[in-house]
């Protein structure tokens, strides 16, 4: 059996994960302890993100001809991939915290929602909240008003009783 017959599951294992990914993000792991690695991994599965080492050349050739072309200026030495399926600020949110306790991992470069971050960027939108927690504090801020109008009549209308 050749090789290339032998990468072609990897290549295409990959490009299923990417296919309607929000995003990816690419971390040198190098350094990484098991425990920390296992901290990780646990956290990516809870929020639903793919977290995954494969070969650079194995990235380069699923990426071709996808937005994620954009990553293979990173694919040198110990590569890990985080894909957000759901959520596209989780695989950077997520390894941002994981790196307060690892911090031999660091970010290369990620795409989201079809835009390339360098790894300041990433650092930056690992800061964005989740997509729940934002719409939790858009619904909690509008409700506020509402909740006021409404002691504020309630009060009218037992002042109206009274009289």
């Amino acid at each position: 059996m050749a090789k290339v017959e032998l990468k072609q599951p990897i290549v295409e294992e990959i490009k299923a994960h990417i296919e309607n990914a929000q995003s990816a993000v690419l971390v040198d792991y190098r350094g990484i302890t098991v425990e920390q690695d296992t901290i990780l991994r646990r956290k990516m599965r809870e929020e639903g993100v793919v977290y995954k080492v494969y070969k650079n050349t194995m990235l380069r050739r699923a990426f071709e001809g996808t937005d994620f072309a954009q990553l293979d200026q990173h694919l040198e030495g110990t590569t890990a991939i985080a894909i957000g399926k759901e959520d596209a600020t989780a695989p950077a949110r997520i390894i941002s915290e994981v790196m307060k306790d690892a911090e031999t991992i660091s970010f290369k470069g990620a795409v989201v929602e079809g835009t390339y971050y360098d790894a300041e960027g990433v650092k930056a939108i690992a800061n964005i909240p989740s997509r729940d927690v934002l719409i939790s504090k858009l619904l909690g801020s509008l409700q506020s008003p509402i909740t006021n109008l409404a002691r504020v009549l309630n009060q009218i209308a037992e002042k109206g009783d009274a009289a």
